[in-house]
């Protein structure tokens, strides 16, 4: 048994994080891939303690009024632990990004600069009810060197212990430190707050949840914080849109799995091709179950959708509910998404180049699509294996959070004696 599963109080478990941390900065990369590949053999044997886990917690989410949306992110089954193994093992294929030479340069007085990529140390993470973020972080956060401290949020309490128990086991087994790796939900949400504090033993946090959630990390931590965000997405269908391809897009947008933050919340259509568009996409749509809410005119060509509200726009639904809007044209489209997005991601389908790449210009978000669906907003989509989160903010990182952007930067100087004059 590690030493976090018997630690007496999270100082303890930050004070094993950070050892841990100083050690996991100098594993080679051969060391952290078998880390890596370890976890995955890991998640794969333990399915018969890990689901079991999973489904008193998924019991408790529906005696406790639990929607189905957060339901569906907590669930895990065979499949999706197969999911986590794979996306794992994609990790253990990408670049080291540790000691990555960035930029470098011998001043005229032979001073040797070279900036490299290095571990943050100890990163903290509060998610709620997301049990596959505990592998995905974990993973990332071996790759990158750095330590990780996971509050999961009660929810998945039981969920995620199992699967720290076998991440670190995981770690041991290949003579990493298992500390590098810790859950802190036994202490609940004074945890969360002690780790928002912990500023000096975590050197970066990151939430993944709810808006709520989010604005309360973002509000109250003295550590450091890259943002993540809710999702209003929004799809715009131009006058020149193709009707079945905006149909299949806006179906695969909104349905595939409408409880994550990428699914579509807001679709605006043009009125020039409103009578053409809105009739096809929203029976596609509606075949799938998906709950239209529109505007008046959208009423007028669709009598079976209910009213939109004003707080529809500004909500991220996380089921099959979605609200529709006729614009004038791609300016009001833009002061609407200017208005009510989260900056999440956003899409539009178009034939016309010149709007295409007008869209791409204004619209602030840390993704942006042309002709493509909303769903492909994701790390491991983008070739990441998997993603720590989806960053809305701009500094330092933004969109599908990977390993380089879990990592920091340090200056080399190498000198022969060399004084300042």
């Amino acid at each position: 048994m590690s030493d976090s599963l018997t630690a007496l109080t999270l100082d303890d478990k930050l004070q094993a994080a950070r050892t841990a941390s100083i050690s996991l900065a100098q594993a080679s990369t051969a060391q952290k891939n078998a880390g890596l590949e370890a976890i995955a053999k890991a998640v794969e044997t333990g399915a018969d303690h890990i689901l079991p886990a999973n489904e008193l917690d998924l019991a408790n989410g529906r005696e406790n009024g639990m929607t189905q949306g957060l339901q569906d992110r907590l669930r895990l089954d065979e499949q999706r632990l197969a999911g986590l193994a794979q996306a794992t093992r994609d990790i253990v294929a990408l670049p080291d990004p540790i000691g990555t030479v960035l930029r470098g340069s011998t001043l005229p007085n032979g001073l040797q600069l070279t900036q490299v990529r290095v571990p943050f140390g100890v990163v903290g993470a509060i998610y709620e009810a997301r049990p596959n973020v505990t592998i995905d972080i974990a993973a990332l956060a071996l790759k990158s060197g750095n330590a990780v401290v996971l509050r999961g949020g009660s929810a998945a309490e039981n969920t995620n212990r199992v699967l720290v128990e076998l991440i670190q086991g995981a770690l041991a087994s290949v003579g990493l430190p298992a500390d590098a790796v810790q859950t802190i939900d036994e202490f609940g949400r004074d945890g969360a707050t002690q780790l928002m504090q912990a500023r000096g033993l975590v050197d970066v946090l990151i939430p993944r949840g709810s808006a709520n959630l989010i604005d309360t990390v973002v509000r109250e931590s003295k550590v450091p914080v890259i943002e993540t965000g809710a999702g209003v997405v929004h799809l715009f269908l131009d006058k020149t849109a193709d009707a079945a391809m905006a149909a299949e897009i806006a179906v695969n947008s909104k349905v595939q799995r409408p409880s994550v933050c990428n699914a579509l919340e807001t679709l605006l259509v043009d009125t020039d091709a409103a009578e053409r568009l809105l009739p096809p996409v929203l029976a596609a749509l509606r075949e799938n179950g998906v709950t239209i809410h529109g505007d008046d005119r959208t009423r007028a060509l669709y009598p079976d959708a209910v009213p939109v509200t004003d707080e529809d726009w500004a909500t991220e639904h996380m089921s099959l509910d979605l609200s529709v809007k006729v614009v004038d044209d791609l300016d009001e489209a833009l002061d609407h998404i200017r208005r009510y997005s989260t900056h999440h991601t956003e899409s539009i389908v178009t034939n016309d180049m010149a709007t295409a790449n007008r869209f791409l210009a204004e619209v602030d978000s840390a993704v942006v699509m042309v002709n493509a669906s909303t769903r492909f907003t994701d790390g491991g989509e983008f070739g990441f294996g998997a993603e720590v989160g989806i960053s809305t903010q701009k500094l330092h990182a933004r969109g599908p959070m990977g390993l380089p952007e879990l990592t920091s930067t340090k200056w080399i100087v190498r000198g022969e004696g060399q004084t300042r004059g």
